[in-house]
Parts: structure tokens; C-alpha cells; sequence
């Protein structure tokens, strides 16, 4: 099996904690045609005989996804996953497909993506058409099972794409730009990049041809080729028709900036001036990566303030992961309150991890009410650590409502974990919480709802 397709991304836990979660009865009843086709694939299948060897391999590994789970050790399930999936006869992907609604959600999500990767490798068509019969999850499911086959077959994968595009249509929505516009990638994309890494030429070629998201595609291409040769990759971008090169030129710009900054750099400062700004952030974030104190100091060489806020969060977190007290006083003196305000859900985290005291002395010294309701949000969505009291004493700091009314809420849900009589005394009497969600939090139906049981909220 092909290891890109392990961790396609976000978008597939999420579509799996949305669809699967509905369960069966969520989902749409297969049509009679649906079960006629597969059990007439099932039947074509079973004409070539059973197959000797993964039942012999079967008999000697596991016989089943649960007991896969019931050992210990998680790199050995994996493992073990992928060896039960590779022994699958072409008429049992289905099956195991059903039995995906069964396990827990984090169970669920890592058997998905491999059993579909792999069912996608020896029949992709098969695997595309269940996702039909999986209702809201289906369209979660489909980039897994269209990355694996483009990774082995990107020019059927293509035709398939050509024929069948508006399945593909949530995906397309969701992809564009670097890393997509909701952090994924559209089909086009998907495919491309796949079939770069076997053929860069023909991807090309095949991205340009395209009617819809085609500059899309070939910045799918170009990305995949700066990988290895952000040169040849730049020469490729320059073709590309004059509207469509920007993000291509920004990928280019992160991959070559991490590789040789000095380059990058030369190749950026030689761009057009209305580009020149974007692929020099995008250098110096690729430059973040292994180098975060030089990135920082290239930052104060930016004359473009809008891309400086572009590649400061980027910067912030790299630089906090290498040094924490630097980060803070570096990003203190950034004289620019959108790029602090945008960089603390980035370093925010890691501080409050590392240093919840410094984090805190921080979020107290800010003098932009934006950058201090920021940092301070931040700081109780993440922290996991610090005492009620410190919390509330970072709640107290917020100047916004309905910023204090939520973080407020979530101090009091933790601690109605740790001390219930407390924390209804505190729920009762605060005059930040609103009425309704009082009794949410003290009923133990959580902030918006819900008693955290049920089918997709755990088994």
C-alpha cells in the first residue's frame, strides 16, 4: 500500500467524526442497483478462484479488525491493519467497510483510511461506489480513495475525475490555494500532484487541459516538483498563464526557502513586484523551518507589511519551539498588532505547555485590547494544566463578551471534572456565564448541548 494515503489529512477525521457518526441510520439505504452492481463485482471476482495466498496469510495473522485492537500497542496495529487490509480478496473490502461503524471514532478513522486506501489500489471503482452508500461520510472518504488510485493509476484516476466530476464537487469547493482554502485539496489537485510524482510533464499537461480548477492543478504540479528540484520547478510556474502563477510561485518559495534561503531568495527578489512580496513571506517561512532565529531577522528586512503578517505565525511558532523566552520577546517587538494577534493560536499552545507563568506575563503586558483577548482565549482553549484560579485570573483579562462568556465556560467544564460542588457554586453565582448555558454545564450537557454520548461522540 502506498504510504501518502495513510494520513490524507484533516478533512477525512472530520468528515468520519460528521458522517460516521450518524451511523447507518444517518445514511442513505443502498439502492437496488448499488447492491446488483457489487454483488455482480463480487461475482466476476469470485470466477478467478479464492485466493490461496492471503487466506493462508489470514489463517497465520489476525482475523479481524477487533482483534487487532484488543492488543497493545499502537505502531503494531497499524501494522497489523495493513497486513489484514493487503490480504483481503477483492470481494471482502465491502464487508469490512460495513463493520467501520462499529469500532470508536478514533478507531474508525485510522481503519478507514487504510482499508480504503488499500481496497482503492485493487479496485478503485469498487471502493468510489461504497462511498455512495455512506452517506455524509462518503464525501470525506472519496480524496483517500482517489489519492491511492492516482497513486498507482493517475491516468484512469484522471478519466475517472473527467467523467464523474460532480461527485467531486465538495472536494473541489474545499480545495485551492496553498493547502486549500479549508486546509485540503481539491480532486484536481489531488490527482496531480499523484501523477507528478511519476510523470511531472504529463501532469502538466494533463492540469493545463483542464475546464475547471486548472491553474489549481498545475500549482499542484509545480509544489510537487519544488519538493526535489525547486529550480526546474520555477521554469515550469513561468509558463503558467500570468493570473494563475501566484500561489505556484509561494509553494516554490516555501520549498526552495527551506532548502537554500540565499536562492530563494535571489529568485524571489527577481519576481514581478506585485508577486515579489508573497513568494519572499513564503521563502522565509520555508526558512522558519530549520533556521527560525534568521527567519525572524529577515522579517524586519520586509518592507511589504501584509506579507510580514503573512509569514510572522509561522515564524512565531517555529521560533517558540526552539526558544520560548526569544519567541515572546520577539514577537513583542513586532510593531504590528495584526501579525502578534494572528500568531497566538500558533505560539500560544506551546507556551502555555511549556510555561504557563511566561505565558500569562505575556498576555498581562499587551496593550491591544485585540492582541490581549487573543492571547488570552488562546491560552484557555489550550492549557491543560494551570489551576482554576490561574485561569480565571487569564479570563479576567478579556475585554470582549462573548469572548469572556465562552472561555469562562470552559474553565467551569473542566472544573465541574474536578470538583462538581465547586464548580456549581461558581456556575450559579457568575455573572459572565449566560442562564442557558448555566444549566447546559451544570445538567452535564457541556457548553452548546449535548450529553457526550451517542453514535459518532464515542462508540
Amino acid at each position: 500500500m502506498n504510504k501518502n494515503v495513510l494520513f490524507p489529512g484533516v478533512a477525512l477525521a472530520i468528515g468520519l467524526g460528521v458522517g460516521f457518526g450518524v451511523g447507518k441510520t444517518g445514511a442513505p439505504k443502498e439502492d437496488a442497483a448499488v447492491i446488483a452492481e457489487r454483488e455482480m463485482r463480487n461475482s466476476r471476482s469470485g470466477e478467478r478462484g479464492p485466493d490461496r495466498d492471503g487466506e493462508a496469510a489470514r489463517k497465520k495473522g489476525a482475523r479481524s479488525v477487533d482483534e487487532i485492537y484488543s492488543k497493545p500497542g499502537q505502531s503494531s496495529r497499524v501494522q497489523a491493519l495493513l497486513d489484514f487490509y493487503s490480504n483481503l480478496g477483492p470481494d471482502e473490502f465491502a464487508s469490512e467497510a460495513e463493520k467501520l461503524d462499529n469500532l470508536p471514532l478514533n478507531e474508525r478513522i485510522l481503519a478507514a483510511v487504510l482499508l480504503f486506501g488499500k481496497w482503492s489500489e485493487v479496485d478503485p471503482t469498487a471502493a468510489m461506489a461504497f462511498t455512495d452508500t455512506m452517506g455524509m461520510a462518503g464525501a470525506f472518504v472519496r480524496p483517500t480513495v482517489l489519492q491511492s488510485w492516482a497513486s498507482t493509476d493517475p491516468v484512469n484516476a484522471a478519466k475517472y475525475y473527467a467523467e464523474n466530476s460532480a461527485q467531486f464537487a465538495m472536494m473541489d469547493m474545499m480545495g485551492g490555494g496553498r493547502g486549500g482554502r479549508m486546509g485540503g485539496q481539491g480532486a484536481g489537485q489531488i490527482i496531480a500532484a499523484e501523477w507528478a510524482k511519476q510523470d511531472p510533464k504529463a501532469a502538466m499537461e494533463w492540469a493545463a487541459g483542464l475546464k475547471n480548477n486548472s491553474a489549481q492543478a498545475m500549482g499542484s504540479v509545480v509544489s510537487e516538483v519544488a519538493k526535489t528540484d525547486p529550480k526546474k520547478a520555477a521554469e515550469m510556474a513561468g509558463k503558467m498563464d500570468a493570473d494563475s502563477r501566484g500561489d505556484a510561485y509561494e509553494s516554490i518559495a516555501k520549498q526552495w526557502g527551506a532548502q537554500n534561503f540565499a536562492e530563494a531568495q535571489a529568485w524571489a527578489n527577481g519576481l514581478p513586484e506585485d508577486q515579489r512580496g508573497a513568494a519572499m513571506s513564503a521563502a522565509i517561512e520555508g526558512l522558519a523551518q530549520t533556521s527560525p532565529l534568521i527567519a525572524a531577522g529577515e522579517i524586519s528586512k520586509m518592507t511589504d507589511k501584509e506579507a510580514m503578517r503573512d509569514a510572522v505565525p509561522t515564524v512565531a511558532k517555529n521560533y517558540a519551539r526552539e526558544d520560548l523566552q526569544g519567541s515572546m520577546t520577539w514577537l513583542n517587538s513586532i510593531d504590528d498588532d495584526k501579525a502578534k494577534q494572528d500568531s497566538m493560536r500558533e505560539v500560544m499552545p506551546i507556551w502555555a505547555a511549556q510555561d504557563s507563568k511566561a505565558a500569562i506575563g505575556f498576555i498581562s503586558g499587551q496593550t491591544s485590547p485585540d492582541v490581549k483577548n487573543s492571547a488570552a482565549e488562546t491560552y484557555i482553549w489550550a492549557n491543560r494544566s494551570s489551576s482554576v484560579q490561574e485561569q480565571l485570573q487569564v479570563v479576567d483579562m478579556i475585554s470582549d463578551e462573548g469572548s469572556k462568556a465562552r472561555t469562562t465556560g470552559i474553565v467551569a467544564a473542566r472544573w465541574m471534572q474536578e470538583d462538581k460542588p465547586a464548580a456549581t457554586e461558581f456556575i450559579n453565582n457568575s455573572p459572565t456565564i449566560p442562564d442557558n448555558m448555566k444549566e447546559r454545564l451544570i445538567s452535564g450537557q457541556g457548553m452548546w448541548g449535548g450529553d457526550g454520548g451517542g453514535r459518532g461522540r464515542g462508540r
